[in-house]
């Protein structure tokens, strides 16, 4: 590259005037309180079209070296860029980089940040080129404390795994780490070459440098939440599940699928795995077209059971060496994750339920397809158990915008209440309309963010009616319905009447009812009713409901409400 003589050496007094006292505005903006983890960065920044992040990792240790390049979409229409990058990191240089131009940049080094002031046209001399804004490159080093995970595994070998969720990407990655600012990513690892790299994307180059050590560049060219964005670097061996949903992929192609795996435990593959294929064929046609270049799954060192990075699924290491450890429910849920959560990503942290309430119905959806209506009523039946035993269902809404901790909300309301009320939408509007919905959802916002209204509007569209009434008393409000309910009988026409008490701290639902009449001779009949969101109302049943000796009602596995008879 050509290098540029600095230009603050050929600055005239008045412009170097103007660039030192803007350089004083981001050093006191830089010692400001560092901002809410909950908040995303503001409308003003710009946007990045691609991280490009070269990474030097070692043979034994967790002292590792980057450099991170921002390709921003445009030119920045502030004086400040901010990226956040943990203070553990020790930041050598930053520069503005595009193609062969080269300038370095002034920054401040913020409480968890990293401020790159931006020059203008006022602050060059005369008839000097523009600087290359629109490309930042931040060269750090240090330790990570969090987010790309180094150990040794259980024979004793060093590995790296990134583990960003929820924004613990900022820990090794310099970024915008915030769910709202998606981009497209290439990681370019030097790894010693015993050690197999794999990340997001598809693999575009694997040269040797030395003979001890091997460059691995894989890219991702759909724009992903900094949380997913992830490498995985150990001694994994590859076992190829082939090219798989064919017809399925956003080209019309298949999807090639892997498992990457410790190579003592190859022997036991594909195990669960082997659905794999089938899995992401039914959520295809259920919501749409497969949304990235390759499906991997990758025996790792994650906290959770699974963690659901796009294109590159991490499953908990322990689950490979047990028998059953990995099903293909986990397999299911992780993999709903690639169409809801890391092609529509909620744009704020309280819209969370977007992603864990999707993977959860949807996980759900596959047993049902797997196994039946059995399978699938048991397995929202435990979802409704959770809920109702639940302090946080009962105390706060699933769209949660007082919660300051994005980690708090990996709850039973994102998971199983979230689940509960896509299963209880489908039930109100029937397959037709909320599967139409829900693909009109997707398609409107894949490779995007979106909010629950977003969600709301494509059903309503779907459905040909408005919905309001449903989001507020389900997502809005926390708890459940509490109703209460007694029967009386016409002396005159023999109708029979079922009132209805309402008596939840948050206020009445409407809702679909199941109740079950027991006959003089005993014979049960169930059937459904309507009640209003009102405290008290009266339901006239229908007229065959005769002479009966108890009603009483019977809250299905779905419905999120329970019910005492007088």
């Amino acid at each position: 590259m050509r290098r540029l003589i600095g230009s603050v050496r050929r600055l005239s007094p008045s412009a170097f005037v103007i660039l030192v006292s803007l350089w004083c505005v981001v050093a006191a903006q830089a010692l400001a309180q560092h901002p809410s983890l909950m908040a995303p960065p503001p409308a003003s920044q710009p946007v990045v079209a691609r991280y490009t992040y070269d990474i030097t990792l070692p043979d034994t240790g967790k002292r590792i070296a980057v450099s991170a390049l921002a390709r921003l979409v445009a030119a920045p229409s502030v004086d400040t860029v901010v990226f956040d990058l943990d203070d553990a990191m020790q930041v050598r240089s930053v520069d503005f980089v595009c193609d062969d131009m080269w300038e370095t940049a002034r920054y401040v080094r913020g409480p968890g940040q990293v401020r790159v002031a931006i020059p203008n046209a006022r602050t060059q001399a005369s008839g000097y080129r523009a600087l290359q804004t629109t490309c930042i490159r931040i060269a750090y080093e240090g330790e990570p404390t969090d987010g790309l995970i180094i150990s040794t595994d259980a024979k004793g070998r060093w590995q790296a795994f990134g583990d960003n969720f929820p924004n613990r990407a900022r820990h090794w990655l310099a970024s915008m780490d915030h769910p709202s600012r998606k981009s497209a990513v290439t990681f370019r690892v030097i790894a010693p070459s015993d050690r197999t790299v794999m990340a997001n994307g598809r693999l575009v180059e694997m040269s040797p440098m030395d003979g001890r050590r091997t460059l691995s560049v894989w890219r991702e060219d759909r724009p992903i939440p900094t949380y997913g964005m992830v490498i995985a670097v150990g001694a994994l061996t590859m076992f190829d599940l082939g090219r798989t949903a064919c017809g399925f992929a956003e080209d019309h192609g298949c999807v090639p699928q892997a498992v990457w795996i410790a190579p003592e435990v190859r022997l036991t593959m594909p195990g669960a795995f082997a659905r794999a294929g089938d899995i992401v064929a039914f959520f295809a046609r259920t919501v749409g077209a497969y949304p990235y270049e390759k499906l991997g799954h990758v025996q790792s060192s994650t906290r959770y059971g699974g963690m659901e990075n796009p294109a590159a699924i991490f499953y908990y290491d322990r689950g490979f060496r047990a028998k059953g450890g990995i099903d293909d429910g986990l397999i299911a849920h992780e993999t709903a994750h690639q169409w809801f959560g890391d092609a529509v990503t909620e744009r704020e942290w309280a819209h969370l339920w977007l992603s864990e309430g999707f993977a959860t119905f949807l996980a759900a959806l596959w047993t049902q397809h797997a196994r039946g209506d059995s399978a699938y009523a048991a397995e929202l039946a435990r979802a409704r158990g959770a809920v109702l035993a639940s302090t946080s269902a009962s105390s706060r809404a699933v769209i949660d915008s007082v919660e300051t901790d994005p980690n708090r909300l990996l709850n039973e309301n994102s998971y199983q209440k979230g689940g509960l009320v896509l299963a209880m939408l489908r039930q109100e509007l029937g397959d037709s309309a909320f599967f139409a919905g829900l693909q009109r959802y997707y398609l409107a916002h894949r490779h995007g963010n979106a909010l629950t209204d977003d969600l709301q509007r494509a059903v309503e569209t779907s459905a040909g009616r408005p919905l309001g009434w449903f989001f507020d008393q389900w997502l809005r409000r926390p708890g459940w319905a509490e109703l209460r309910t007694s029967w009386a009988v016409d002396r005159t026409t023999g109708l029979v009447t079922l009132l209805v008490d309402q008596e939840g701290r948050f206020g009445p639902y409407r809702l679909q009812l199941p109740i079950e009449v027991v006959s003089a001779s005993g014979d049960r009949t169930r059937l459904t009713v309507t009640v209003e969101a009102r405290r008290t109302q009266a339901i006239a049943l229908p007229a065959w409901v005769k002479g009966p000796t108890a009603i009483g009602c019977d809250p299905s596995h779905i419905l999120l409400a329970v019910c005492s008879a007088k």
